[in-house]
């Protein structure tokens, strides 16, 4: 099976995706441009999001375990093009030097208690990389650019989105259900709903269902479609599905509460 990306790898690509990021706001005619993909966002909005997410998440890892995140204040960024994007050069910076002070190993606060993932400063990595490539897309949709993410930041994409944002230990609030994401590029993965929760495993290939009590349903596509998928930018209409397509729309519904 498969290892996630290595620390190390995590940050490198952390640090180009947010090159292509500011290449895609410093191409824009203007930072007032709608995003598309975020409605309710220009670019000027999109850069703070990422650039106040990045400044929070250093803190919360400097800040080491804890049962709560850090109080910290909300920072200014500037409305000027240039100074908004030495800004954000700043913010990633932040990010970059709290995550390599303080190693993949050591425990900090998540909001990802319940699930699969665990508490440390390298599963945060792994989130906010995702964070900054699904948003440079984003960015590239508003000035009329869009690139897939690269193979190996897609294929962990979808892997980290399942095994953060969907495993839970709350209860799945419908039939059991079993959910199987195929990416073309040779990966697989599958989920499990009862009323334990939702848990997640990569499949070795592609497998069936035999139970035929338990709605299942299968999403085909390219791992970039699939992590954009996950995240809202694409709907089901964009990839192949097999089965029982009121299961993902239960899925894209479900809210648990902790």
């Amino acid at each position: 099976m498969e290892e996630t990306l290595e620390f190390a790898d995590l940050l490198r690509l952390m640090d180009e995706r947010s090159d292509a990021f500011r290449a895609a706001v410093a191409a824009a005619p203007s930072l007032d441009v709608r995003v598309p993909t975020c409605p309710e966002w220009t670019l000027l909005d999109l850069v703070r999001h990422l650039g106040e997410g990045r400044r929070r998440w250093a803190a919360i890892v400097a800040a080491g375990p804890a049962d709560a995140p850090p109080a910290t204040p909300t920072p200014v960024a500037p409305r000027d093009r240039e100074d908004l994007l030495a800004w954000f050069t700043a913010s990633t910076g932040e990010l970059l030097d709290a995550l390599r002070e303080a190693g993949p190993e050591r425990g900090c606060w998540t909001w990802w208690g319940s699930s699969q993932a665990p508490q440390t400063t390298g599963a945060v990595a792994r989130h906010q990389l995702q964070q900054v490539a699904v948003h440079t897309y984003d960015a590239q949709v508003a000035v009329g650019g869009p690139q897939p993410l690269p193979d190996a930041v897609a294929l962990d994409g979808v892997d980290e989105f399942l095994t953060t944002c969907v495993a839970t230990t709350v209860a799945w609030p419908h039939a059991p259900a079993i959910v199987d994401y195929h990416a073309a590029e040779g990966r697989s993965w599958r989920i499990w709903f009862s009323a334990d929760g939702a848990r997640t495993a990569r499949l070795p290939t592609p497998a069936a269902v035999e139970d035929p009590a338990v709605a299942y349903v299968a999403a085909w596509g390219t791992a970039h479609e699939l992590v954009m998928f996950c995240y809202g930018r694409l709907t089901m209409d964009a990839l192949r599905i097999d089965g029982d397509r009121r299961v993902f729309d239960q899925l894209i519904a479900w809210e648990p509460e902790e």
